[in-house]
């Protein structure tokens, strides 16, 4: 089975590249801490599976926050690991302001049915 992360991040919110990547990167470490305790330990098998398979990322865009959260929702209903990040505010951006959504890692077939529309951030 394939395996991988999938990372959202909204148009609407303007970063400096240097801190959306580490807004992704928050994403994709929360998810991963959430797979290895509590709720979705039972998924732990998919974290061995993903880093086995070189952790694949992939960073996708959408037009607005609402469109985000349309997203992270249908995500949730899938029972997939996934984390809001919001930012702290202690440089380029309001304190609270959501800067991306982590969903997985989950299988890529799985994954594609959630996200299999959205384009590669910067694609548009």
């Amino acid at each position: 089975m394939s395996v991988k992360q999938v990372i959202i991040v909204p148009k609407d919110v303007k970063m400096s590249k240097g801190k959306m990547a580490a807004q992704v990167a928050h994403a994709s470490v929360t998810n991963m801490l959430k797979m290895v305790g509590g709720r979705y330990m039972a998924q732990r098998d998919l974290v061995t599976d993903w880093a086995a398979s070189g952790m694949t990322k992939v960073v996708l865009e959408v037009p607005t926050t609402i469109d985000l959260m349309k997203v992270l929702h249908n995500a949730q209903g899938k029972d997939v690991v996934t984390c809001v990040i919001r930012d702290a505010g202690n440089t380029e951006l309001e304190p609270g302001t959501t800067t991306c959504v982590g969903i997985g890692p989950a299988s890529e077939e799985l994954l594609d049915t959630i996200t299999g529309e959205l384009k590669l951030y910067g694609e548009s």
